[in-house]
């Protein structure tokens, strides 16, 4: 049963053990990450824009938006 118990506190110990990359890397991935996920939502908005310029007049009607305001929304820049 000691053999079990080493080992498991071992397993522990690395789990508790902060990570081994510096500072600056975690800094550096932290806003590479947050520099994709920003870049991901300007798309998803940019492709959601074009959707609705592509929807008919029955889902338009459908969502409650009318042919001029999705125009308007569709042609709006991404970054917007």
């Amino acid at each position: 049963m000691d053999t079990i118990e080493t080992i498991r506190n071992e397993w522990i110990g690395q789990a508790e053990r902060p990570s081994a990359r510096p500072t600056h890397v975690r800094r550096f991935m932290r806003v590479v990450r947050s520099l994709s996920m920003w870049i991901a939502r300007l798309l998803e908005r940019r492709r959601s824009r074009l959707a609705l310029l592509e929807m008919t007049d029955e889902q338009l009607k459908d969502i409650g938006v009318s042919r001029c305001a999705a125009h308007r929304e569709g042609l709006r820049p991404f970054w917007d």
